[in-house]
C-alpha cells in the first residue's frame, strides 16, 4: 500500500508522516532536504537554481516511487511527484523565476515519468492558512527558509487548492490542520487516524 502526504511548506507533512509510520508500522519515505545540494543556493538565488532544484526533486521522487512499487511494503511518502510538477515548477515559471525553455523541458520530463507511475492508494492533503504556515516555519527555524515570503506561500497555497480540487489519481483525504496539534494532543492524532482507518477500510 502506498500512502502519500501532501501540503504546503510548513503544513506538517514530515511530522505527520513519521507519526503515522510509527502508528501503522509503515515505512516512511521522507523528502530529501538534508542531502539536497541545491536548496541553499535556490533560496539565495531562485532564478539561477530553480530548474536544477526542480529536476533534482523530480529525479528523487521518481526514484522513490519506483522503490515503493518494487518493495511490496506498506509505505507512507512525504510529498508527491505531482506537487513538484503541478505546484512548485509552474509557480516558479509564473513568477518569472524559471525560463520558458526550462519549464517546457521540465514539463516534458515529468510527462514522460508520469507515464510510468500511478498515484498513491491514498493521498492525505494537509490544508492550512498562511498565518499557520508562517508560524510553523518560524517554529522549526531552518536557515534556508528564512527568506520565504508570504507572497510565495500564498501563491503555492492557491495552486495547492486548485490541484486538490481536480485531483483524480486515487482516494483523497483532506485534513484542515489549523486547529489541530497532532504532535502534543493525542486526541487530534487519534482523530486523523480514525479518518485514515475509514479510508483504508474502503480500499479493500
Amino acid at each position: 500500500m502506498h500512502i502519500a502526504v501532501a501540503g504546503n511548506i510548513g503544513a506538517g507533512k514530515t511530522t505527520l508522516t513519521k507519526l503515522l509510520a510509527k502508528h501503522y508500522k509503515w515505512e516512511a519515505q521522507l523528502e530529501d532536504v538534508v542531502d539536497n545540494p541545491y536548496l541553499d543556493d535556490f533560496y539565495n538565488q531562485m532564478e539561477r537554481w530553480s530548474f536544477n532544484l526542480q529536476v533534482y526533486f523530480l529525479n528523487s521522487r521518481f526514484r522513490q516511487i519506483k522503490q515503493i512499487r518494487n518493495s511490496g511494503k506498506d509505505i507512507i511518502q512525504d510529498r508527491t511527484i505531482y506537487e513538484d510538477a503541478h505546484i512548485f515548477a509552474p509557480n516558479l515559471h509564473a513568477m518569472g523565476l524559471m525560463t520558458n525553455r526550462d519549464f517546457e523541458n521540465y514539463s516534458s520530463l515529468f510527462e514522460l515519468m508520469e507515464s510510468f507511475v500511478k498515484g498513491p492508494d491514498l493521498l492525505i492533503y494537509l490544508r492550512s492558512t498562511i498565518p499557520n504556515l508562517v508560524s510553523q516555519i518560524h517554529k522549526r527555524g531552518r536557515d534556508y527558509e528564512n527568506s520565504i515570503s508570504i507572497d510565495y506561500l500564498s501563491r503555492l497555497n492557491e495552486r495547492y487548492e486548485a490541484w486538490i480540487h481536480g485531483y483524480d489519481k486515487g482516494n483523497l483525504l483532506i485534513i484542515n490542520v489549523d486547529e489541530l496539534d497532532f504532535v502534543d494532543n493525542p486526541e487530534d492524532l487519534g482523530g486523523i487516524i480514525n479518518k485514515i482507518d475509514a479510508e483504508i477500510n474502503g480500499l479493500f
